[in-house]
């Protein structure tokens, strides 16, 4: 500040160039000084729009909104970049309204609608949700570039329409990294994850102009981890080191949850402490890492961590504690997990949500404790949803509780009237009760619904390529192969079992 005060004291003499350099210097700071700018250029005596829109481009990525809104009446003279910014920090503060009186207020001073504006206007309707206003613009653009296209599929893609989304994709005339970074990153924030992997696939093989970086990387990493692609996450993985993308800690935590989820917890330990050596960890590398810990059944190692996190100086968060409570689930250990849950708001005050309500009663309930999980179900704040009364079915299924899982199964019946798996587990509760009576019953009602239960599928993984198959399945195109294969197989199998039991027989 001593330097900012020295080039302010000379702004003071030599007047609008210094000023300039002056509010570039606070405007570098982190954070921003933005009320020291703004007091600055009030009281000085420039008619450039140059610190202005600098100043501007601040407030739309730092806030208040008010003070951008403030600042663009200010401005001697707006020009284009002062509209650019403004609609910026509209998008930034979601203020469709403020957005369109700004756009309306262009037309009626009769500014050019060059691209580079119409694609902040597109953008700025796409993030607060007018995605129709957007699409009408992008249609009166005479010369849409690039960028225009990517602001629309990703206002799609953010609403969850991947099939416009990918309409747009597919018309494009060219793409760039952006532009399949956001259908990658958009199929997986929609769950539509094998998607999200043919498409990065495609980019990075079939492209190959057009290469992966560290956000494309950070996207398509989650999708691998859901559809189980270990050996695509391994390939991601080295390109991030010889890239040089390994750096980024979005990528370096995606990779610890990839490992983590597809059962490589040894390489998510790895890619964990290399981020310890380089100090790039934060909250969510320990929630990653603690979560693949618990769901691998490594309680005790979850749990260390959890107390290492905090000798470290990290704050728990709601996500931290379910994974947690995963790590007391899968290890059996009620008391510790009873404590943890009643510390979140006693120590921490955090609020349990409905995943950690979750993860309570399927604690109790694989602990046989079916009566406290039902209690606690009735105390919740909440309406409890189809998992956790799914949690506690489950447990009275494994633990032969009729009574209890004859109410969990009703509530189910109403949250989720088209799951027939629900009757199928009471069905198979009554059945191991000897209720056979009621079996029939449970099969009546199911019939009655005239739906049928959702196919199972497979997806496999083979050079990069993902391969999903139904059970009987013909529609993969090598199928024939396939099931070709799949009959020497069953012969060699049957002729050792064979082979074997006749050898045991000349014993």
């Amino acid at each position: 500040m001593n330097q900012i005060k020295q080039i302010h004291a000379h702004t003071l003499r030599q007047g609008t160039l210094s000023l300039q350099l002056l509010i570039q210097k606070l405007l570098n700071l982190h954070p921003p000084n933005l009320s020291y700018s703004h007091s600055l250029l009030l009281n000085s005596p420039s008619t450039s729009s140059f610190p202005f829109n600098k100043l501007l481009q601040s407030y739309s990525r730092h806030g208040p909104f008010s003070q951008a809104l403030s600042l663009f009446t200010q401005i001697p003279s707006p020009n284009l970049h002062s509209f650019t910014f403004l609609f910026s920090a509209c998008a930034s503060f979601l203020r469709p309204l403020a957005g369109q009186s700004l756009h309306a207020h262009l037309i009626k001073l009769g500014f050019p609608l060059d691209p580079f504006v119409a694609t902040s206007i597109i953008d700025m309707y796409s993030k607060t949700g007018l995605l129709q206003h957007a699409h009408n613009l992008f249609d009166e653009i005479p010369q849409r570039d690039t960028a225009s296209w990517n602001s629309l599929i990703g206002g799609y893609a953010r609403n969850g329409n991947m099939g416009i989304a990918r309409d747009l994709f597919d018309a494009m005339p060219t793409r760039n990294v952006v532009s399949w970074t956001t259908m990658v990153s958009g199929y997986a924030q929609n769950g539509l994850y094998l998607e999200a992997v043919e498409v990065f696939l495609k980019m990075w093989r079939e492209e190959g102009e057009v290469m992966p970086n560290a956000v494309t990387v950070a996207s398509v990493l989650p999708a691998c981890a859901n559809v189980g692609a270990l050996g695509l996450g391994m390939s991601v993985d080295e390109y991030a080191r010889r890239e040089g993308l390994i750096e980024n800690v979005f990528v370096r935590n995606a990779l610890v949850e990839m490992y983590g989820k597809c059962g490589s917890i040894e390489r998510a330990r790895r890619v964990f402490e290399e981020m310890g050596r380089s100090g790039r960890r934060n909250l969510c590398t320990w929630n990653s890492m603690i979560m693949g810990l618990a769901v691998h059944g490594r309680a005790g190692e979850a749990l260390e961590l959890f107390d290492e996190m905090r000798a470290r100086g990290f704050t728990p968060d709601d996500i931290t504690f379910v994974g947690v409570l995963l790590a007391c689930t899968h290890g059996g250990l009620v008391h510790q997990g009873q404590n943890f849950f009643k510390s979140m708001e006693k120590d921490f005050s955090i609020t349990p949500k409905l995943e950690h309500y979750g993860c309570m009663v399927d604690l109790l309930g694989r602990a046989g404790l079916l009566n406290e999980a039902y209690n606690l179900i009735k105390t919740m704040p909440m309406e409890p949803d189809s998992v956790i009364w799914g949690a506690l079915l489950g447990a009275c299924s494994f633990h032969g509780e009729i009574k209890l899982a004859e109410i969990a199964a009703e509530f189910l019946f109403k949250l989720e009237p088209w799951n027939t798996g629900n009757h199928v587990i009471l069905s198979n509760i009554y059945a191991s009760s000897g209720k056979w009576n009621s079996v029939a019953e449970a099969w009546r009602l199911m019939r009655g619904k005239q739906q049928k239960k959702a196919a199972g599928y497979s997806i496999i993984e083979l050079d990069g390529i993902m391969h999903k198959f139904l059970v009987e399945d013909k529609s993969h195109p090598e199928y024939r192969d396939i099931y070709l294969l799949l009959s020497e197989l069953m012969f060699i199998m049957r002729r050792q079992v064979d082979d074997e039991f006749n050898l045991d027989c000349g014993d």
